[in-house]
């Protein structure tokens, strides 16, 4: 008899586990039906690690107390925190085989992007990714997803004003737990792909050996749909190919310490899509024309990390050391004739990101009453940015003179540092409220050295059995993407057809926010619960990211002033059979005066968002997302949605784009196959109405091309463990 068991990312309040017995050939009725229910938006204070008796062979015993005790280091307490495991992930209509960002997308006042970004409460990107509680440095921004999904154990995302251990990237945190190979033991071989010429397989494998314990995972992605399409139909010269490999180790030295060691890599390569239809601009010698539908544009992406940490856990005192590095490049290559035709440019743009490091965190238990926890963060990085661009002589209208293109390189790098320390204290103040309190101290030393002490306080209040109370007051430090920032020589292509439309050039700041956050949870039941969440930011040097160039690479910029606020409802249901959630966000995202990458910008609207609080191209009124589950006849049937009200486009973002609505669903049961055993089947299908809708128009602040939301794709996956 096989095990099928659901659990959806409910964005209310909690996880909702269905299970049943059955296989291929049970009759219509499940036979045995339980329901079961684990936190999964939650606004209490973080647990407190146990100890007791283990025993000292026993790796997965020793390990589970280990995890509880990193847990400790890592305080949610007055954040609102939601909740994944392999099983709510499973769930989704394309389950371990969706992209990373598709399950954060089931998060309330999440807003998708082009190229798989992400925007959470009016913050571009501006997420911190942590594995096992360890900060991954970034990685420069591209098309590919660098994590994937399949190795997850678990998934905390946490938003909202955050206590001081967290800082840099604050408008979430997903913090990932890796799957430990003692849970697993044994392996899995899964084949997915359909429509888009999609090809997707993967490989993992788990166990433990004495106080060996390890996890690995591989998959493969080749697709005709690497990039969103630049027109309503299924675009031409979109093709893929993906690697991406993870890996995990750890080993117990004694019952109270271990060490881990995680590697990680991901290659992709991309062609850009066509977009047919398109008329030269520019007159190159020898070439008379050219069919857009022809342009051969790729970009290669490399990302490779790795983090060799030692946990220590005693008494009342925990905590965890990591040494980590990180490389990351991107390689665009244009259409050496068809770019300067149409573009006036032709640009070969290589980045290099390399960046080393070290965190430390540490909890001690000083009595009932307080935990104290502190901790250190150090990083250097290294980043190289070339460019070599054939453009064509030009007057000072920017009228082409010579249809002779001419070479420029516009070389440059930097090593940059970050420094942080935090201290706080947990206070239970009394039953029902618990207090967070610290403080936080950051350096950026990179294009511009600066530096903020940032306090913090959150809480959480149990009004009754029913409702809680949480919220809290943060100062934020953002530093800008380091390795996103490639200072251009100006004056070196005045005079061409790339000359840039200002000659001012600031360098970019780091964002410093004064940030409130207020929300209330109750249950109505035990089963139906509900939510509402309430923010405001007020910002200078608000950070915002812009597709400038030729390469789908970001550049950031500033503006002096922000404004971001909005507020959230979550609720969600389960019964005996079925389970729903529902999110719906409102948000305002404004920006005023441009302090920082001049020259990027037309000088209208330079002038325009000098005097005028502007909405940012990725403002989004209204974001929902929602779901449904219900298992009949050992068959789980899916159903999940995204909606948003359109982002921005126009003249200084001044127009909204056209809402949208995409739906999916998947149908997914276990199938015995005589001589080989159960087989796990999935049919999923991607956006079911084909509903075509755009994401980006191509115009706004910042904004490249145009790109559509998928078409309707059907796939089918097939699950073999071992």
């Amino acid at each position: 008899m096989n095990r099928l068991s659901l659990v959806l990312p409910v964005a209310a309040g909690l996880c909702l586990v269905l299970s049943c017995n059955s296989h291929a050939d049970d009759s219509p009725a499940p036979a045995a039906v339980s329901t079961s229910a684990v936190p999964v938006a939650t606004t209490t204070a973080a647990p407190v690690a146990t100890t007791g008796t283990i025993q000292l062979g026993d790796i997965k015993v020793e390990s589970k107390r280990l995890n509880r005790a990193r847990d400790t280091l890592d305080p949610q307490t007055g954040t609102t925190s939601y909740h994944f495991d392999t099983q709510s992930i499973a769930a989704l209509p394309q389950g371990a085989d969706a992209p990373l960002q598709d399950v954060l997308l089931q998060v309330p006042g999440v807003a998708q992007d082009s190229f798989g970004q992400l925007h959470v409460r009016g913050d571009h990107a501006d997420l911190q990714y942590r594995i096992n509680g360890i900060i991954i440095p970034e990685f420069i921004s591209g098309f590919g997803d660098t994590l994937g999904s399949r190795f997850i154990g678990r998934l905390d995302f946490l938003t909202g004003a955050l206590p001081a251990q967290y800082g840099y990237r604050t408008a979430g945190i997903v913090d990932i737990t890796t799957n430990d190979g003692a849970d697993i033991d044994g392996g899995a071989v899964d084949l997915y792909g359909g429509s888009h010429g999609t090809f997707q397989p993967s490989v993992e494998y788990g166990g433990s050996s004495g106080a060996l314990d390890y996890y690995g995972t591989a998959t493969y992605l080749q697709s005709d749909l690497g990039i969103e399409s630049p027109t309503a139909a299924n675009p031409g010269h979109d093709r893929t190919e993906q690697v991406r490999g993870f890996g995990y180790m750890s080993y117990l030295l004694n019952p109270d310490v271990r060490l881990g060691l995680i590697l990680g890599h991901s290659l992709g390569n991309f062609q850009l899509p066509d977009n047919p239809g398109q008329q030269p601009n520019f007159v190159l010698a020898n070439h008379p024309t050219f069919d857009s539908a022809e342009v051969n544009e790729t970009q290669r992406e490399l990302n490779d990390y790795a983090i060799a940490s030692v946990q220590v856990s005693k008494q009342k005192l925990d905590y965890q050391v990591a040494l980590f590095t990180r490389y990351s490049s991107v390689m665009f290559d244009p259409d050496p004739v068809a770019d300067l035709m149409f573009n006036g440019v032709a640009a070969q743009v290589y980045r290099r990101d390399i960046a080393t490091g070290l965190q430390a965190d540490a909890s001690y238990k000083l009595d009932e009453i307080h935990t104290l926890r502190w901790g250190l963060f150090a990083d250097q990085e290294r980043t190289a940015s070339d460019n070599t661009a054939a453009v064509f002589p030009a007057d000072t209208n920017g009228n082409q003179t010579s249809d002779i293109p001419e070479t420029i390189a516009d070389d440059g790098g930097i090593v940059g540092h970050l420094y942080g320390a935090y201290l706080q204290d947990q206070w239970q103040v009394s039953a029902p409220l618990t207090l967070n309190y610290g403080i936080r101290y950051d350096i950026s030393d990179g294009y511009v050295d600066e530096n903020q002490w940032s306090p913090r306080i959150n809480f959480v209040y149990a009004l009754d059995d029913a409702d809680k109370l949480h919220g809290g007051f943060s100062r934020y430090f953002t530093p800008p993407t380091l390795e996103l920032i490639a200072p251009t020589d100006i004056a070196k292509f005045q005079g061409t057809t790339n000359a840039l439309p200002s000659d001012t050039n600031t360098n970019v700041s780091a964002e410093r926010d004064s940030y409130y956050d207020l929300g209330w949870t109750h249950s109505f039941t035990t089963a139906w619960q509900a939510g509402l969440d309430g923010y405001y930011k007020d910002a200078k040097n608000l950070l915002d990211e812009g597709q400038f160039g030729q390469a789908l690479v970001f550049s950031p910029f500033n503006y002096a002033r922000g404004r971001v606020w909005g507020i959230e409802f979550t609720t969600s249901y389960t019964g005996d059979l079925a389970a729903a959630y529902f999110n719906l966000a409102y948000g305002r995202a404004l920006g005023n005066q441009v302090v920082s990458g001049q020259y990027n910008f037309d000088p209208a609207e330079l002038v325009y968002i000098q005097d005028h609080f502007v909405h940012l191209d990725h403002d989004q009124t209204w974001t929902a997302s929602g779901g449904v589950s219900h298992i009949w006849a050992g068959t789980r049937f899916s159903l999940d949605g995204i909606f948003g009200s359109g982002l921005r486009a126009g003249f200084a973002n001044t127009q909204s784009l056209p809402s949208y609505a995409q739906f999916d669903v998947a149908a997914t049961r276990s199938v015995r196959f005589d001589g080989f055993g159960d087989v796990g089947v999935r049919l999923a299908i991607v956006n079911v109405l084909d509903r075509v809708y755009e994401i980006r128009d191509g115009s706004g602040i910042g904004v490249g091309a145009p790109q559509y939301g998928p078409r309707r794709g059907l796939y089918l996956g097939l699950t073999k463990t071992f």
